[in-house]
């Protein structure tokens, strides 16, 4: 007895597709892939992603003076 049948993938694909939209989905799995990917580089004590330099903040504004 296989464990998933082709009409078992079937309902649970139309599943999904209920439950997170058609727009929601490739969003869900790039999310995924990233997730994974970072798990393996932490198990493996490696990077993909070059330490980039934190970027500069503007300086923040001072508040005005109040006029009396």
């Amino acid at each position: 007895m296989e464990l998933f049948a082709p009409g078992h993938l079937l309902l649970l694909f139309l599943i999904i597709v209920l439950l997170f939209g058609g727009r929601k989905i490739p969003e869900v799995m790039k999310g995924l892939g990233e997730g994974i990917r970072n798990f393996k580089d932490g198990m493996s004590g490696t990077s993909t992603t070059p330490n980039a330099p934190p970027q500069a903040q503007p300086p923040a504004e001072k508040p005005s003076e109040e006029k009396k």
